[in-house]
């Protein structure tokens, strides 16, 4: 009996040790701390769970979430993924969620690019891998099973497996037992695979061993626990430079019946493009551009990444088509290969993927944008919002988020219909403040029935400071209010804009017009300027820095003709989007003035 009771014992103590150690992976949510420009939307996205069920949790959190707040996000237990992720707490370190979660510090920090020493703190959130991408090899005895209970709850996940080691091109057994700091005899006997003359396969995980201790084995003490710097710093990935960069560019180029103008603007994108390649193998840069008609469906993409060559590439460029997104971002994913997507901004594929680059600004990251920089434009402002009487809403979110920003910062506003007379416009205006009027819809038709009214207003009453405050589409509408847009000192904002009489615009345009004998299209953006920046900015980014491109972001000076780069990761295993955007003021004494606030 007393037997059976101290096994009972034993057993439940087991329990109570286990509900420890997994005490938040056992949760049913996780916690994420909102920060700026995330939505609802964004963050279901990065946990691939739904916004209902984001909501179901946190009551209200449909109508308005707050930079700073916590939100519970359940975890996915319904899909195929048995990844995990972690709110770190106080008092936690990289190596003791190596520990608990029996992962290597490689397999973390390969999972979580953007996670360094520096930003392992409270309250971030990181991916820890599926067991089946970060191989553990353990050392268990299953014979041990009867030993005390309190010596088996550590060996539980104790692996003779100090990291696991995936092979990359050109490495050797010398090169990696050099990086760990281990004899290459260590590095064979932990991998016997490796033993006679079987040769190191790329691609193929190594166990790299604890190193050995012959000198004062008896005297030797117990092994220090490594700290997060030590961790980051050894698993850090080895900076390579690229001698050629190797390029792909995948866009529908042949047109059919249902979209041949699409097919002549990535066309115009390829030629921009083109150029960007032209001007930088003249100042010395080696590019190996590989260059496919992606077509409409799925079926065609997946012929092009079966080609041998695709596996090598360093960057693609594209797709245009949304279907076409997510496979050939995973494709970049597996290859370790970096995806631009120029064009989409409603995918959100970016927010799990960390090889993607996002040109077109998520809306809730750009108007995080256009309301900080607003504000620090205008501190003193009294706002006025033009209501479209229109049944267009395609501003309403906008709208209500400057609204809900203006009064945040007791910023005062109020509206008026977009009909009102010049005498209920003028009742709204407040002396030593700047007036700015805001229409609701970014389209021509409201401002054409809005323009005649605000200009009569300044004209009748100078003393004011008025100004107007509109969208990026206002660029196509330039040459038909262009005299009511600097009489009414109007800025837009954008995360794209050129003016065709700066140099290196003019410049461009001449040289494109001498390379295709044509004209690009004039719909904004521009994308013969857009191939070309792109173009330019990751290729010149390669060709400088290599596999540390990344980490360089910030320091890159290439002055874009028309697209801005600003680029943001999302998360710590996400991609970036890009978060760009400048204010474009026409003045009342004729003069257009782009507003960079970085």
């Amino acid at each position: 009996m007393r037997t059976i009771n101290r096994s009972v014992c034993l057993f439940l103590l087991a329990c109570i040790c286990g509900l420890t150690v997994n005490a938040q992976e056992n949760q049913t949510y996780i916690l994420h701390t909102i920060e700026k420009g995330q939505s609802l939307y964004s963050i279901a996205s990065m946990y691939g769970v739904s916004q209902a069920d984001i909501v179901k949790m946190n009551p209200g959190s449909d109508e308005k979430i707050y930079i700073g707040h916590t939100l519970r996000i359940p975890r996915n237990t319904t899909g195929s993924q048995k990844e995990t992720f972690h709110t770190i707490e106080a008092g936690e370190t990289l190596y003791r969620l190596t520990v608990k979660y029996n992962v290597s510090a490689k397999a973390i920090c390969d999972a979580n690019p953007g996670l360094s020493a520096e930003n392992f703190r409270i309250g971030q959130v990181i991916r820890i891998p599926a067991p089946d991408e970060t191989p553990v090899v353990s050392d268990i005895d299953n014979s041990s099973k009867t030993a005390d209970v309190a010596s088996e709850i550590p060996a539980a996940v104790q692996s003779r497996c100090r990291d696991m080691h995936k092979v990359k091109r050109k490495e050797t057994i010398y090169s990696i037992s050099k990086e760990y700091g281990i004899t290459e005899a260590e590095l064979i006997e932990a991998n016997p695979e490796l033993k006679g003359k079987n040769k190191i396969k790329k691609g193929s995980f190594l166990c790299i061993p604890y190193p050995t201790t012959t000198a004062n084995a008896g005297n030797a003490k117990p092994q220090t626990i490594p700290t997060n710097n030590e961790l980051f710093s050894e698993n850090k990935k080895e900076a390579e430079r690229i001698s050629t960069i190797k390029a792909a560019v995948i866009l529908p180029f042949l047109p059919d019946a249902a979209s041949r103008s699409e097919s002549a603007r990535m066309v115009e994108y390829y030629e921009g493009f083109l150029m960007a390649v032209d001007s930088l193998k003249r100042s010395g840069t080696s590019i190996d551009l590989y260059t496919y008609n992606s077509g409409a469906n799925v079926n065609s993409l997946n012929d092009i990444l079966s080609k041998n060559e695709m596996k090598n590439m360093d960057i693609i460029f594209g797709p245009l088509q949304q279907q076409q997104i997510k496979p050939l971002a995973d494709f970049a994913k597996k290859n370790d290969i970096r995806l631009v997507i120029p064009f989409t901004s409603k995918d959100n594929t970016v927010f799990r993927n960390p090889a993607i680059y996002q040109i077109n600004t998520p809306q809730s990251y750009l108007y995080s944008e256009v309301y900080d920089h607003f504000v620090r434009q205008f501190p003193n402002a009294n706002v006025i919002f033009i209501e479209a009487n229109s049944k267009t809403k395609d501003k309403a979110d906008f709208i209500k988020g400057l609204k809900d920003e203006l009064r945040n910062r007791s910023i005062p506003m109020a509206t008026l219909d977009e009909d009102a007379s010049v005498e209920a416009l003028k009742s709204a205006l407040k002396t030593g403040r700047e007036n700015i009027f805001i229409p609701t819809s970014g389209s021509n038709l409201v401002l054409i029935k809005c323009l005649p009214q605000l200009t009569l207003l300044v004209r009748e009453n100078p003393e004011f400071s008025i100004h107007m405050f509109g969208y990026p589409e206002w660029q196509t509408y330039t040459k038909d209010h262009l005299e009511s847009f600097f009489e009414l000192d109007t800025y837009f904002y954008s995360s794209f804009y050129t003016n065709d009489l700066f140099p290196a615009a003019k410049n461009f345009t001449r040289n494109y017009r001498r390379w295709y004998g044509k004209d690009m299209d004039e719909r904004y953006p521009k994308y013969g300027m857009l191939g070309f920046d792109t173009g330019y900015f990751f290729l010149k980014g390669l060709a400088r820095y290599g596999s540390e491109l990344e980490n360089n972001l910030q320091r890159m000076d290439f002055a874009p003709i028309q697209t801005g780069f600003k680029f943001q990761r999302v998360n710590n295993w996400g991609g970036f989007v890009n978060k760009k955007v400048f204010f474009v003021r026409f003045t009342k004494n004729y003069e257009l003035v782009k507003l960079d606030f970085d």
